[in-house]
């Protein structure tokens, strides 16, 4: 049951890489507020998932020292990630376009192939908290697919060609749910390890790249909106808490 579910889950985030053909009929206008609003939401859901359901069931099992202790590993995986494979940190023609267009595709891979092993380690302990955990990657992923098919074009791929790269690299989170759930089955506590690592890349996902994009926004009003997307992101974590058995 936990393999079925999990790989259900992972087909569904790896078809979300596919968002990007909606950029041929949606105005870019009307896109951008989408997704800017998205950030906000996705902020909120990530943070809500992490303190609101992984770690609470983690600490059920585990001693809080070492919980932590693995939230913080999993920020700093998660920074050195972002350093060394993510496109936006190639700025004023420091590196070049093609190469960080490559980089892209492998750091994707990465993420995506991680996020796989979480939603197979989230099903291990409870068909609630695997929902949770999809949900909260689903909404993070619908941004961030959408701008990995604009770094691909951008890095000179046809549109097509995006859409066939980001879609190669999104199926390694099917791959990441097969691999965790073969060492759950072999490694005792293995999910009371994988879990508040993530759990740490949530957090950072939302601490350093989704918040500050909120405040770079000048715009009371939609600073307001991106505010209330945020607070919706929680509430819905929140509610997910009380309703969706663990």
């Amino acid at each position: 049951m936990v393999l079925t579910l999990s790989l259900i889950s992972t087909v569904i985030v790896s078809l979300i890489s596919l968002i990007g053909i909606f950029t041929l009929f949606i105005n870019e206008r009307l896109l951008g507020k989408i997704l800017f609003g998205l950030i906000g939401f996705s902020a909120g859901s990530l943070i809500g998932g992490a303190f609101l359901h992984i770690l609470p069931e983690v600490l059920e099992h585990t001693q809080a020292n070492r919980t932590f202790s693995y939230v913080i590993a999993g920020m700093v995986i998660f920074f050195i990630m972002e350093k060394y494979f993510y496109w936006r940190h190639c700025h004023e023609g420091k590196c070049d376009v093609h190469a960080f267009t490559y980089l892209n595709i492998i750091g994707d891979g990465v993420h995506n192939f991680i996020d796989g092993m979480l939603i197979t380690a989230s099903f291990s302990v409870s068909a609630g908290l695997g929902l949770v955990t999809t949900t909260a990657v689903i909404l993070h992923e619908i941004p961030q697919e959408l701008g990995d098919f604009g770094v691909l074009v951008y890095g000179g791929f046809s549109r097509k060609k995006a859409l066939f790269f980001n879609f190669i690299s999104a199926l390694a989170a099917i791959i990441g749910a097969l691999v965790s759930y073969f060492i759950i089955g072999a490694v005792e506590g293995f999910s009371n390890f994988l879990l508040p690592l993530t759990a740490g890349g949530f957090i950072y996902i939302a601490s350093s790249d989704l918040i500050p994009e909120i405040h770079k926004e000048g715009n009371f009003r939609r600073s307001i909106l991106a505010f209330g997307s945020f607070i919706l992101g929680l509430a819905v974590m929140a509610l997910a808490r009380v309703f969706i058995p663990g």
